[in-house]
């Protein structure tokens, strides 16, 4: 065996080479750490699902000169577009666009490098640990030794709707990336998406632009849907950190909504919400979680305006129809899907007649249901526990990850969407880099703070 201080000379191996994990890499790279980004699909390396999308109708929902990859350097994004007036700032880029940014920032990071970093096309299945090192170990039977594990393990697909489980593929469609997912148009009059977030939205323009001219019923418990940006970026006074918690804390934000854009006063909290998160109990955050989050998803997770216009367009010529209610059941009949379901407020359910199902429900965020191996291997060993919400994985603010009986395990970390039930908000680029960044410098032993820019 190797000495200690050998070990110390392994590369961090990152698990998922989307987003999150290619920022880190990234930036362990400019600290001269030597990194192994382990990536099972290499079409969506240094993208993801979010900007591996090939559509340009698919935008970005936050403005051009908020997405700069790097917290110390809030021009970087601007400049790389090119993009040199307030008008173009505030512009709503494609998200393929900024996948081949995201991809061209790591060619670069990996030029200058020196043979520091690797790229292993392969699925990391299982990891061991020994005193001073982890061995990742890949399903084709290769092995990464290395000196520590960070899970970036991205968003996974949404959890199959029960009610739909007897229905055929040409029906239902349970995850709307998948590739394919939006083919086959040809003879279809009406589509039931279900969930009517964001990716919903998406799903509705690949509809259209796919050439789809008929009907499109968008279905939720609550009927709400995303509220758009405003054309040109609201104006916003930063503001204290708020010690208010709970309904003080709501009842102040809709006081402060009243004096300025709501926009605004929503955007004023975003310093903040990761402390305001932390700073309220289990039981506080179950109650946010249950009776507050669809609200402020769609007021803090917006549409493009020019996205926002298109749906408007198609709602007004009653193409597209949003709907609240609960599902009940869905049967094949004929060619098409029988769907059933009880509309919020009502005892009576109502029936509709449609030729596919989307699933936009939303991402699953309870490992425990989730079949991935290297999840169910790290659930096996102990290694691995839920968040008490069942967000994600259970982490310290260091983002070290809890195993199953609370210990912190010293070399297995997490980063991205995999860590929202400590930090809530870390699922957009502003949240994301600034939580790589931290990371980056726990792993490097780089003991400065540089710009903390959101």
């Amino acid at each position: 065996m190797t000495s200690r201080n050998a070990a110390q000379d392994l590369p961090i191996a990152i698990i998922g080479g989307g987003f999150s994990g290619t920022l880190l890499a990234i930036n362990l790279l400019r600290y001269g750490v030597k990194v192994a980004l382990i990536e099972r699909n290499s079409t969506q390396l240094a993208k993801g699902v979010a900007f591996g999308t090939r559509r340009p109708e698919h935008l970005l929902n936050v403005r051009a000169a908020n997405m700069s990859a790097f917290p110390d350097d809030p021009g970087h994004f601007l400049r790389w577009m090119a993009f040199s007036d307030a008008e173009e700032a505030n512009r709503f880029v494609p998200r393929l666009t900024y996948g081949v940014y995201l991809r061209e920032l790591l060619v670069d990071a990996l030029g200058k490098a020196n043979a520091a970093g690797q790229i292993i096309d392969g699925e990391a299945v299982s990891v061991g640990f020994d005193d001073d090192r982890a061995r990742v170990r890949l399903a084709d039977g290769g092995e990464v030794e290395c000196r520590s594990v960070v899970l970036a393990l991205g968003n996974f697909p949404p959890v199959p709707h029960p009610v739909f489980a007897g229905l055929p593929d040409v029906l239902y469609r349970p995850d709307p990336w998948a590739p394919g997912a939006a083919e086959g148009l040809e003879g279809i009059d009406h589509v039931l998406v279900v969930g009517s977030g964001l990716t919903a939205a998406d799903v509705v323009l690949s509809l259209e632009s796919g050439g789809f001219a008929g009907q499109v019923t968008v279905l939720s418990r609550r009927g709400l849907k995303p509220h758009s940006h405003a054309e040109v970026g609201p104006v916003v006074i930063p503001i204290p950190d708020p010690d208010r918690r709970g309904s003080k804390l709501v009842r102040d934000v809709r006081q402060r909504a009243g004096q300025v854009d709501w926009r605004a006063a929503v955007d004023a909290l975003r310093p903040h919400t990761q402390n305001i998160w932390r700073r309220h109990s289990a039981q506080a955050q179950a109650s946010f979680l249950r009776h507050l989050r669809p609200y402020w998803d769609i007021h803090r997770h917006r549409l493009a305006p020019q996205v926002a216009r298109r749906l408007e367009a198609l709602e007004a010529s009653g193409r597209l129809r949003y709907a609240a209610g609960r599902l009940i059941d869905a049967q094949v009949q004929g060619s098409r899907a029988a769907v059933s379901y009880r509309p919020r407020g009502q005892q009576r359910a109502e029936e509709i007649l449609v030729d596919r199902i989307y699933n936009c429900a939303g991402p699953e965020c309870d490992l425990s249901r989730v079949d991935a191996p290297i999840v169910r291997d790290l659930f096996d060993q102990g290694r691995i526990r839920g968040d008490v919400h069942a967000l994600g994985l259970d982490v310290d603010h260091l983002g070290r990850v809890l195993g199953a009986d609370g210990t912190v395990q010293e070399r297995l970390l997490a980063v991205g969407p995999v860590t929202r039930g400590e930090a809530w908000e870390i699922v957009a680029v502003p949240d994301i880099r600034r939580q790589v960044w931290g990371l980056a410098r726990l792993l490097a032993d780089a003991h400065w703070v540089g710009g903390e820019g959101l």
